[in-house]
């Protein structure tokens, strides 16, 4: 056999035009059956019970052509990047950068969020924005605890939430206790809500589980809906009681905040209180998880995550384990709820649906299972993209769906998502090293 034809052959390319060109024709196609029906053609029903349909094919020629040289654009950007790392899926060039911007993100956006109520307050819309996408923060990362600490995944996260904002209302509403009281208690009784859910749920894992915790959310729910006596059923429960400030109220009247102050009375003095409320809150969600996250108990939930069988091989007590992650993320979702309750008021079963866990799952997911920051940063793009998108109602869901899509593609672990566990052997490669000049490697 001679030297030639033992040469291997080489490889396709993949980084000539015609390959782009076919590649990017591929995705316009695909583009091209998936928006047909969707874009292309509406349909509505007639006065008369017929259906009327119309075109707009212009916009569909838009999108396809969007699609194709979106595509080309992808491909050109991923050969100049040069290799990706498969580990990471980030292109090498950008990881020193990434590492610099995550060094300082995090601090930039806490002095940021600080002064929020000093930049924006005579703009109402916006704090009432902020104290949503708070909320959804401190939810992200109390099941964070759960999905991405624990591995765990939950698909009932809701149940924790309304049980929190239950427990507030009723008990404000009916037994007079103040805010400050009520909000551990909530903590407390979605906590052993949590440990319910996690008794039955010890020897399943995977989709089984997922079904399981669905299903649980959804019975809290129909509990809510039925058992008016005590939940008010449909009518939800009202009159729920403002917080204070440990005792003093933000009213207008001689015994309110203001008038001790000597200020003049404003409104807005009690969505500032709400925004640095929650503010608070959830930093002190972000504490305990990550002391958590260095405690043995931490540690136990990142070996759950990794391999049960192997965790059970080590001594880990599984059951422990599993109850702790389901009692630390339900009681955050509780706390959450509860101040939910307060800020709104008036609480009914439409607020707790199976829409909501699912709005958080996928904040966990697409900022980094595991990532504080990247929950963070995927509650104000999902949230305030959702509000930023607001008056576009036919091609919101359809733009995020494309967004989640292309971000599961590129990002297969989320924003900012890794899975290195928090504690690990620094020398490890040094050891290595030593044992390999010795002759013993």
């Amino acid at each position: 056999m001679s030297a030639t034809s033992a040469r291997p052959s080489p490889a396709p390319s993949t980084s000539g035009a015609a390959f782009i060109f076919k590649k990017s024709l591929i995705s316009a196609g695909v583009a091209l059956v998936l928006f047909s029906l969707m874009i292309g053609v509406r349909t509505e029903a007639g006065p008369q019970g017929g259906l009327i349909y119309w075109t707009r094919f212009d916009d569909l020629a838009a999108l396809v052509a969007t699609v194709f040289g979106g595509s080309i654009i992808v491909e050109l950007l991923r050969q100049w990047w040069g290799p990706v790392d498969t580990e990471r899926m980030v292109p090498k060039p950008v990881q020193a950068a990434m590492s610099f911007v995550g060094r300082w993100l995090a601090p930039a956006l806490l002095i940021f969020a600080f002064l929020i109520p000093v930049i924006f307050y005579d703009q109402r819309y916006i704090l009432d924005l902020s104290i949503l996408v708070l909320t959804y923060v401190m939810l992200g990362w109390g099941l964070n605890v759960v999905v991405g600490l624990a591995g765990l995944l939950d698909l009932g996260y809701v149940a924790f939430y309304a049980v929190g904002a239950y427990s507030y209302a009723l008990l404000a509403t009916n037994f007079g206790l103040s805010f400050w009281v009520c909000l551990p208690l909530a903590g407390i009784l979605a906590a052993f809500w949590g440990v319910l859910l996690g008794f039955p749920v010890l020897r399943l894992r995977g989709d089984y589980l997922a079904i399981v915790t669905l299903a649980f959310g959804e019975i809290i729910r129909l509990v809510i809906i039925n058992w008016q006596s005590l939940t008010g059923g449909p009518n939800g429960v009202s009159g729920i009681p403002r917080p204070t400030m440990f005792g003093i109220p933000l009213t207008p009247g001689d015994d309110g905040l203001a008038a001790r102050l000597g200020i003049e009375f404003s409104p807005t003095h009690r969505i500032v209180f709400l925004f640095y409320l929650i503010l608070a809150m959830a930093l002190l969600t972000n504490w305990v998880t990550i002391r958590l996250r260095r405690l043995p108990i931490g540690r136990a939930w990142e070996a759950l995550r990794e391999d049960e069988v192997a965790c059970r091989a080590l001594g880990i007590n599984v059951t422990t384990t599993k109850l702790t992650a389901f009692a630390t993320g339900a009681m955050f979702g509780g706390l959450a709820g509860a101040f939910f309750a307060t800020r709104q008021g008036f609480i009914s079963p439409e607020s707790f649906t199976f829409q909501e866990s699912a709005l958080v799952l996928a904040i966990v997911v697409l900022g980094g299972m595991g990532s504080q920051l990247g929950v963070a940063l995927a509650a104000v793009t999902m949230i305030g993209g959702f509000e930023l998108f607001r008056g576009l109602d036919q091609y919101r869901m359809l733009v995020f769906g494309m967004a989640m899509v292309l971000l599961m593609i590129w990002r297969p672990r989320g924003l900012i998502g890794h899975r290195a566990p928090t504690v690990f052997l620094e020398r490890n490669q040094a050891i290595s090293s030593d044992l390999v000049k010795e002759g013993h490697g």
